[in-house]
């Protein structure tokens, strides 16, 4: 494989990536610092296919990133392979309001035809290439340049072990015919919903307790109001005011700006100064959430009780022995949530009895939770078998 020297200037990203627009698959991978920054600050992007691979120095004096991005996210004919994507496909949604379509995530990947629920790609590199990497560039400042050779080297690794990696996955999940399994979960990670950020929904991420409309009025527009300052001065969110603060601040809002100064995880200054003052004036005028707007209430049927946490803990125990006897990762077939709500009665909606899970797992947990499946214990294995109907009712 032909590795390039680092790409400063767009005339050789577009060579480059009028190359690269030819193959089936390039291998993506991006470094990045968000440590002090409100908006994840792009250092370096690595791509490669099977024959050539190259960084490209988005810092570089000059350097139009358009050829790369519209590669990325504007050619439908080029799958874009990466592994635990997520952050790296907020990075491009970011730049250019689109995601990288079609995608290919291996770590997903990873947990259709093995146990792994998020394998870490030194573990990939060594499963599937029994090569250890050099994790000594791993937590370096991206951002500083120069560049050294030894970072480039780590950071161009990424994909050209990659670029080796994913033919071999693909191949295994076409003989294991599991490959439909993962276009549901290769989609959601490519939604650009999933990346979009809207202030005013901000509140949706913080745990608050409790349903009260005006609490929740006011945790929404402070939450929206701390993503505004955040914004402004870049900074990360958490350096305005933690998580805990605005739910604290939401349950026993002060009465005035002083009052700030008691308040856990602020400082005394904000009893006086600016920022006090703008999140005063953003509680006082917090109006209640509308109903429309209100968390709906978990669609949980009957609460659980002492038999349906039983139930749900066998369905939790029959998830492990299908996953195991498969050779897939339990998370991949059904989420704790989601047994726990067939536990407690609820059939509609459930993505656990719906397509291929219901296929390979939904149907024996429907089974279970109605009695006609029973755990059996066969040679010091646990197994799973089915009651015959007419005998039991002998």
């Amino acid at each position: 494989m032909k590795i390039h020297p680092l790409i400063t200037s767009t005339d050789d990203l577009a060579s480059l990536c009028g190359r690269l627009a030819k193959s089936d698959f390039v291998a993506v991978d991006t470094e990045f610092m968000r440590e002090n920054t409100y908006w994840p600050e792009l250092c370096l992007v690595q791509i490669a296919n099977t024959e050539e691979a190259a960084a490209v120095d988005p810092m570089a004096s000059g350097i139009d990133l358009s050829p790369l991005l519209d590669l990325l996210t504007g050619n439908e004919e080029v799958l874009k392979v990466f592994h635990a994507g997520g952050q790296d496909v907020e990075i491009i949604y970011n730049l250019t309001g689109r995601t990288p379509h079609p995608i290919f995530d291996t770590q997903i990947a990873m947990m259709a035809i093995s146990q792994s629920e998020q394998i870490g790609y030194s573990n990939l590199v060594e499963s599937w290439l029994g090569l250890t990497i050099d994790k000594g560039a791993r937590f370096t400042d991206w951002s500083r340049r120069p560049l050294t050779d030894r970072q480039i080297e780590y950071a161009i690794g990424d994909v050209t072990h990659l670029s080796k990696i994913f033919p071999k996955i693909l191949k295994r999940l076409m003989k294991t015919g599991r490959g439909e399994w993962l276009d549901q979960e290769m989609e959601k990670l490519a939604d650009p919903e999933n990346y979009r950020n809207d202030p005013s929904q901000a509140w949706r991420r913080i745990k608050a307790s409790g349903r009260n409309a005006a609490m929740l009025g006011r945790l929404k527009a402070i939450a929206h109001w701390r993503e505004m300052e955040a914004q402004d001065k870049n900074i990360p969110r958490g350096r305005i005011a933690r998580d805990e603060t605005l739910a604290d601040l939401a349950n026993h809002p002060p009465k005035k700006q002083a009052d700030l100064a008691k308040v856990r995880g602020l400082s005394q200054g904000w009893k006086d100064n600016e920022i006090g003052k703008r999140l005063m004036a953003t509680l006082e005028a917090a109006k209640p959430l509308s109903d429309n707007e209100m968390p709906p209430r978990a669609p949980r049927g009957a609460p659980l009780g002492k038999e349906g946490a039983l139930v749900a803990d066998l369905l939790k125990l029959l998830l492990k022995i299908r996953a195991r006897e498969i050779d897939a990762a339990a998370r991949l077939l059904a989420r704790s949530d989601d047994l726990e709500l067939l536990a407690a009665g609820v059939r509609k909606d459930l993505p656990v009895l719906q397509g291929w899970r219901y296929d390979v797992f939904g149907h024996d947990a429907l089974d279970l939770v109605e009695g006609k499946l029973a755990f059996a214990v066969e040679n010091g294995k646990l197994k799973m078998t089915h009651v015959d109907d007419a005998g039991a009712g002998g």
